[in-house]
């Protein structure tokens, strides 16, 4: 509530709420704001008690902790509380677990019920395209060097229609393997695909349809995938996030991955919301021909949102993952078109080949079915296992004549409160340390 309502007409709101809400007893209010209808001793008497704070989130965290409230109901407005000013009230509430109701809307908080038989660290973002399957088989790679593998669960809007479990070490991902399943009209290039390319570890891939403001899937199978992971030997659980999409299920811990460029991401409506939720944040492309000011920015917010939250900043570094060494090749990529120039280089100069063509469109078939037409004087085609590589662009290359070399990004670390490595591990171990079978 706020101080522009006098308070008998907030006492009258308050008593009007058991009728509203059968069953429901109001324990307590904050004070958002507002100075007009207030008292000059300062005095606000609407008959329970009541909290305030130097700013609305403020005075809204109070009351959080002071009445741990099982539902928090609205009754402020503008000029007090406007759309931006509602949605960071929203987010806390729902941080908290708890539903909040206004005049005309309600938000829930998703339900992630704990369906884990082992720790959980899920790798979240802010939208597609960030670099969460890249974060996520970094993290594997680094948990296997140390002996603890995981298994990956990801979530697809393309994925299997039952949960699929991909072991890289019988499962056909050759370029020739990934075109046959495509022709069966399977989508082959699908995270869970990717994953155990890239990182070795056995995967289980699900599927989801939609993506709500808090992050819940209107559809999945992502449960049913955790329920398959729980009967491998692994001992940790990763959980992969689509899109802006959050797994349904409990996490023991969280990372957050979010662009250079995701400011408005991470302060806009729900966006501070996935922050508040992680352990550590992940912030990719920080670096030219990115938005190197804008990382500042991002780390900036997040600061201010989550400041018990560890940041790291990293760059993506195209890896073949076959060697391409004195090959003449042609590079495709979900990459920005400003990003080629660093990409390219880092392809000729680390390892070996010469780039004499390259695509930017590997999300855009018809563009991408042009661009390949360039293709010929090359040996090779190295591609991200992404989006049309498959179906579109393994296959005509393999038609063509071409080797097909996939192409994995890696995570490099730019700075932060440590690097990539550190910050991925610990957040690990604190999902362990947290972990309550």
């Amino acid at each position: 509530m706020d101080g522009e309502h006098y308070p008998p007409v907030v006492r009258a709101a308050i008593e009007h709420i058991s009728s509203r809400i059968p069953g429901c007893a109001v324990v307590g209010a904050a004070l958002l704001g507002g100075r007009e209808k207030v008292a000059l001793d300062g005095s606000f008497d609407v008959g329970v008690p009541l909290v305030v704070g130097p700013t609305p989130e403020d005075a809204m965290g109070a009351a959080m902790a002071r009445f741990s409230p099982e539902l928090v109901l609205d009754l402020s407005d503008q000029p007090v509380v406007d759309l931006r000013v509602r949605m960071k009230l929203v987010t806390i509430a729902l941080v908290n677990g708890v539903p909040y109701q206004g005049a005309d809307f309600r938000f829930d908080p998703p339900p992630r019920p704990r369906v884990a038989t082992k720790p959980t660290v899920a790798v979240i973002g802010t939208g597609k395209r960030t670099g969460k399957t890249a974060v996520s088989a970094h993290l594997a790679r680094l948990l296997a060097a140390r002996g603890t593998p995981p298994v990956i669960v990801a979530m697809g809007r393309g994925g299997p229609a039952e949960p699929e479990l991909v072991d890289p070490a019988t499962f056909d991902l050759s370029p020739k393997g990934l075109v046959e399943l495509a022709l069966s009209g399977r989508h082959a290039a699908s995270d869970h695909l990717e994953d155990a390319l890239t990182a070795g570890v056995v995967t289980i891939g699900t599927r989801r349809c939609g993506g709500g403001m808090a992050g819940a899937p209107a559809d999945s199978t992502f449960a049913d995938g955790v329920v398959l992971a729980n009967s491998r030997p692994e001992h940790v659980l990763v959980l992969e996030g689509s899109g802006q999409a959050i797994p349904p299920v409990h996490a023991d811990a969280t990372i957050c991955v979010v662009p250079a460029d995701g400011i408005r991401a991470i302060t806009e409506g729900l966006g501070p919301y996935r922050v508040l939720l992680s352990d550590a944040v992940v912030i990719t492309m920080a670096e030219a021909p990115f938005a190197v000011s804008g990382a500042a920015d991002v780390e900036r917010s997040v600061r201010g949102v989550a400041p018990g939250a560890r940041v790291t900043r990293t760059g993506l570094r195209p890896f073949p993952l076959e060697p391409v060494s004195d090959r003449t090749v042609f590079y495709v990529t979900t990459a920005p078109a400003s990003a080629i120039d660093l990409m390219v280089g880092h392809l000729e100069r680390e390892h070996g080949c010469t780039v004499v063509g390259t695509s930017t469109h590997l999300a855009h078939r018809p563009k991408l079915s042009e661009d390949l037409e360039r293709a010929g004087e090359a040996e090779v085609l190295l591609v991200e296992l992404k989006a049309a590589a498959v179906d579109l662009a393994a296959r005509l290359a393999l038609e063509r004549g071409l080797e097909v070399v996939f192409c994995d990004n890696r995570v490099v670390s730019l700075g932060g409160d440590g690097s990539f490595d550190e910050l991925a591990l610990a957040t690990t171990d604190l999902a362990v340390e947290r972990y309550n079978p």
